[in-house]
């Protein structure tokens, strides 16, 4: 389902879980929050599948291993199966097997999940860069990994090995606040190697590659809460993508969205799966309409003119936003609209 850059929201005169074959969907701020299930997720998603709709479970997250993460959904009340989840250990996983031989040993930086993967795809996970590794690989090891790890990968680097990470996410969302995440590791090896990664994970193409392959997904949307790896992942994969504001995004940052980061659709949660989503209409006086909102583009901010549904408000911000800064960053203030929706 390719198209061209987005310049405003899209609607759907069906229920998404009726237009898309298969959902594509992000953890942590979609499912659940610091381990437990975000409110209408468990209920939502049973009635998508119910009515036939596929749901898989991408994660950037390569510590823990597919049966894990199903476990996990399972008690949440969301019965999955481990072949229902796909990470980023999966993907870099199948980046290194299609570089090196099989059977080939690979230098481990990370947990077991990434050990799993390797052994799924034929390779040998090594501990030491004196183990004649063909690839060393890095992946989140959780806050317990030793800092020797480091020394191990960035030695086997040094000498021309191949670096593979499965993702470059900086930080990790934690019961107790914002921790480093794998990227910050990766970084602690490029600034002692001055090299750079082949890298697997959302947002770049081997991760919508993996979830495609593993799910034969046919019309795919991808839900997630973060505009620089979910939505900009499904902008590289050429498919369309929800975006439910129970994580990271605001609407500032929605508004301030440049075309890769720009959602096909928008809601609050993930009851938005189960309806059609309302369509953003242009207006005669160069704005736009949906619901009961007009917007349109100031000389130095966003006009919002009307009354109802928040969210309607937020769609209809974003076309006028989003016409207005073509393929470049919105610019002008729409603060006291945003205040306005509450949002």
């Amino acid at each position: 389902m390719s198209r061209s850059v987005r310049t405003r929201p899209e609607g759907s005169g069906q229920a998404l879980s009726e237009a898309y074959d298969t959902a594509l969907l992000d953890l942590d701020g979609v499912v659940y929050a610091g381990g437990s299930a975000i409110a209408y997720a468990v209920e939502s998603l049973g009635t998508a599948r119910s009515g036939g709709m596929r749901l898989a479970y991408v994660t950037n997250n390569a510590l823990r291993t597919p049966d894990t993460v199903a476990e996990h959904l399972t008690e949440l009340g969301i019965p999955t199966g481990a072949d229902d989840v796909i990470t980023s250990a999966q993907a870099v996983a199948r980046l290194i097997s299609e570089q090196v031989p099989r059977r080939a040993r690979v230098l481990v930086v990370g947990g077991e999940g990434l050990r799993v993967a390797l052994r799924e795809r034929g390779l040998v996970p090594v501990e030491s860069a004196d183990d004649d590794p063909a690839a060393v690989v890095q992946g989140y090891g959780g806050p317990e990994l030793p800092w020797g790890r480091f020394a191990e990968a960035s030695y086997a680097v040094a000498r021309g090995v191949p670096w593979f990470a499965s993702n470059t996410d900086l930080t990790i969302p934690s019961g107790r606040g914002i921790a480093p995440g794998n990227g910050a590791a990766v970084e602690v090896v490029r600034i002692a190697t001055g090299a750079e990664p082949q890298v697997a994970g959302k947002p770049l193409p081997p991760m919508h590659r993996e979830t495609i392959l593993r799910t034969g997904a046919k019309r795919p949307l991808v839900v997630g809460d973060r505009l620089d790896t979910d939505i900009e992942g499904a902008f590289n994969g050429e498919v369309d993508s929800l975006l439910v504001l129970t994580g990271v995004t605001d609407g500032a940052q929605l508004l301030a969205a440049p075309p890769q980061h720009r959602p096909t659709y928008v809601d609050a949660d993930l009851r938005g799966m189960l309806s059609g989503q309302p369509d953003v209409v242009a207006a005669g006086d160069g704005g736009f309409r949906c619901g009961g909102w007009t917007a349109t583009a100031g000389a130095d901010r966003l006009e919002l003119d009307g009354d109802g549904e928040a969210l309607d408000g937020l769609r209809v911000l974003c076309a006028a936003a989003w016409t207005a800064a073509g393929a470049g960053v919105c610019e002008l203030d729409g603060a006291k609209s945003l205040a306005r929706l509450g949002l």
